[in-house]
């Protein structure tokens, strides 16, 4: 008998007996039946009767409506996150409006039934404490993420940044609530507290979307990118500095009242940094060189984390600040602090900030904005809003030595508000300081302006990338590679075709490293060996690159939009060993054995400007250089006669089948006699060069009649194929 039967027999054996067991025992329970006699005339319905009524009571029970709750807004939540991804915009933009979508301004203005029974109003205290405790976590990981060092080598041009971008609004803010206090608010609170929040709300600029739309953009190594993530960081530290004492104003009713509060949250202040800080730089000092993190680690952190949180509470401040504290004086070793963000980041945006946005959109009423007066009002607060923000960090950027181009930047990136702005009217409408309609309207304002944020941005960078083409004669070359030798190669490649004209055009040099996982540490380290050839070879040349780096799983759509958008006049690819034609022999679909992983095609099919991509097979400058000329090639000739502008030795081989191209070339040679070779070939043999170690151009359309041809392929040295320009 085999293993398995035996396991069966015994497993059925073992249900008899124990069953009949069972039932015995069951049975004799029976004598105890006298003692529920009384109670046997209360069960009068049928039993699917009972099983209805027992589901309907699990339904509405809390827990099971906390849980339906989860459920819709997460699956909102990604919806909209990547509809609004889609678009171009951030994630979050999508989050806070999947939010209000759930709320009544939709879902409750079109089922009420459905809102009714998702979020009766008897669960909202549940979904409300656990949106606080998401918000406890997030607001860790931003004081985590925040970086001093980058503060203090930009203390001087962040200070006046940042603080304009806090100090313009703030005072717009106030100044704008002397024209709505008196109809909106004057019933609902006194107008210090209010006319405080106002400013507050006009000052507060969003951290994670910022830094989010940096690091798409590919933005955060370079000084522009750093200079406004240390004026944001110093504006999220002053903003929330500020936000606690005006909290403790609101609450206190007096500013003497609220300085009790303001002196215990010093005092706080200065023990977290004095005390605390110090002692968890020796404790991960202790964990910084173990090969793990262990959980009692992990729970020391966290109730640090709750008790700072509470310390803030109690004192007035709110614990969201607490929990901004206790992110900051986290020890600065970037490994405990990646390991740490880790395990409470993915967490806090992916299931607790979306409950957070929900509970949000079920406080904005969009129908409370029911009048023009109303309306008037919210573009009242939007056009204060963007004129102190934007146009406060504009100027002060421009002050401080910055471009026009730079100002701008800096001012629409510092005008995006996004949740942390959320968070703050959250605080204000919690402590019945902001009126129901006034916090729909500070919400419509903190979404106009985080949604404004990316197309601004393209129009700045569009106007003067225009502006820059008037002014200035320079070619944009792009070249785009993988191993670090590669960039080097693609380099020499434009030395060649451009000699001393280099210097005077802008080169951008592209690497991609595969992977959004991929650590920051090891993502710089990584950028820095890949371009260091390449520099090297740019510092003997005496030129400059502009190198650009990014970490992407879409390799080949990053570099199709990288190229969209910076419009050069020329883009360089690298290549291995050789191309070979598909299975069938057709030369109009050409695979590119490349470092590009076989997807040169798809870049050469989906951009317009000329696209070049070198084959290397031992290419050494200063060797021959050939061009192949087939009978569409005349757009090559600008190349030729710019070599030989440059004192290079050319051959010529040429079809003759053209008078206008046999035109050019007698003119050349008159010209260059003494640098030109000219050789007229009829069969594809000639090509053969003797110099493995020298450079044949050809057109993208003459190679591919040469590439059937696999004899010839194997014979000639390294190549460089030119596609055309494609007009529109």
């Amino acid at each position: 008998m085999k293993r398995s039967q035996k396991n069966y027999i015994i497993y059925v054996i073992m249900l008899l007996l124990f069953g009949a067991l069972i039932y015995f025992a069951i049975d004799e329970g029976d004598r105890f039946s006298h003692y529920a006699a009384g109670t046997l005339g209360m069960v009068q319905d049928s039993p699917f009767e009972m099983f209805r009524q027992f589901l309907t009571a699990n339904i509405h029970h809390p827990l099971t409506i906390l849980l339906f709750q989860i459920i819709a807004v997460l699956l909102m939540v990604r919806l909209f996150g990547f509809l609004f991804s889609y678009i171009g915009q951030p994630s979050v933009i999508g989050e806070i409006v999947a939010g209000i979508v759930l709320g009544p301004s939709v879902l409750g203005f079109f089922f009420p039934d459905a809102f009714h029974f998702l979020f009766p109003a008897s669960s909202l205290t549940n979904l409300e404490l656990l949106s606080q405790v998401g918000l406890i976590l997030f607001m860790f990981v931003i004081g985590m993420e925040l970086d001093f060092r980058v503060l203090k080598n930009k203390i001087n041009e962040t200070l006046v940044i940042s603080h304009a971008g806090i100090l313009v609004p703030f005072f717009l803010g106030i100044l704008s609530s002397y024209w709505i206090y008196e109809k909106y608010a004057s019933s609902h609170t006194p107008f210090l507290p209010f006319a405080l929040f106002i400013g507050i709300s006009m000052s507060i600029t969003a951290f994670p979307v910022l830094a989010r739309i940096i690091q798409e953009r590919n933005m955060t190594k370079t000084q522009l990118g750093t200079l406004t993530i240390a004026s944001a960081a110093n504006d999220d530290v002053t903003a929330w500095c500020l936000l606690a004492i005006v909290i403790a104003i609101s609450k206190a009713g007096t500013f003497a009242s609220a300085l009790y509060s303001v002196g215990l949250a010093i005092a706080y202040i200065v023990v977290m940094f004095l005390l605390v800080r110090p002692f968890l730089k020796k404790v991960g000092e202790v964990y910084a060189n173990r090969e793990a993190i262990n959980k009692t680690f992990v729970a020391f952190i966290l109730l640090i984390l709750i008790i700072s949180s509470c310390i803030t509470e109690v004192i007035g401040i709110h614990a969201l600040f607490g929990a901004f504290m206790a992110g900051v004086v986290m020890p600065s070793n970037i490994g405990f602090r990646k390991v740490m963000m880790e395990k409470v980041e993915d967490i806090s945006l992916v299931f607790f900030l979306p409950l957070f946005f929900a509970f949000t959109g079920l406080r904005t009423q969009i129908g409370l904005i029911n009048s023009p007066e109303l309306w008037g009002v919210c573009a009242l607060l939007i056009a204060v809003a963007i004129a102190g923000k934007l146009g406060g960090c504009t100027i002060a950027s421009r002050l401080v030595g910055e471009s026009w181009k730079d100002s701008w930047t800096i001012g629409t990136l510092m005008n995006t508000r996004g949740l942390m702005e959320l968070v703050a009217l959250n605080i204000g409408y919690e402590m019945g300081v902001l009126p129901p309609s006034i916090f729909v309207i500070l919400v419509i304002m903190a979404l106009v302006t985080t949604f404004m944020t990316t197309p601004l941005l393209h129009l700045v960078e569009r106007y003067f990338t225009r502006r820059e083409q008037k002014l200035s004669p320079k070619r944009k070359l792009i070249l785009c590679f993988g191993r670090p030798d590669a960039g080097r190669n693609l380099l020499s490649i434009y030395n060649q075709l451009f000699g001393k004209e280099l210097k005077k055009e802008q080169l951008i040099a592209a690497h991609y490293t595969i992977g959004t996982d991929l650590n920051p540490l090891n993502a710089a380290q990584y950028a820095k060996e890949s371009f260091t050839p390449l520099n090297q070879r740019a510092s003997e040349l005496g030129i400059s690159v502009e190198n650009y780096y990014r970490v992407t799983d879409k390799l080949v759509q990053g570099m199709i939009q990288f190229v969209k958008k910076e419009q050069p006049d020329m883009l360089l690819l690298g290549a291995r060993s050789h191309i070979q034609p598909d299975k069938f022999g057709s030369p109009g679909t050409i695979l590119w054995l490349s470092l590009l992983r076989d997807k040169v095609d798809e870049v050469i099919e989906q951009v317009k400007c000329p696209v070049a991509v070198f084959l290397n097979r031992g290419f050494q400058e200063g060797s021959t250089t050939n061009f192949v000329l087939g009978s569409t090639d005349m757009f090559l000739f600008p190349f030729i006669e710019k070599m030989l502008r440059n004192g290079q030795q050319l051959k010529l081989y040429l079809f003759k089948d053209d008078n206008e191209k046999l035109q050019e070339v007698n003119k050349l040679l008159e010209q260059y006699s003494q640098q030109l070779v000219l050789i007229d070939y009829v069969d594809q043999e000639e090509l053969k060069n003797e110099d493995k170690n020298g450079l044949s151009i050809m057109s993208y359309a003459t190679y591919s009649k040469l590439v059937n041809d696999e004899a010839i392929m194997e014979n000639l040295p390294s190549l460089l194929v030119i596609r055309r320009e494609i007009k529109q």
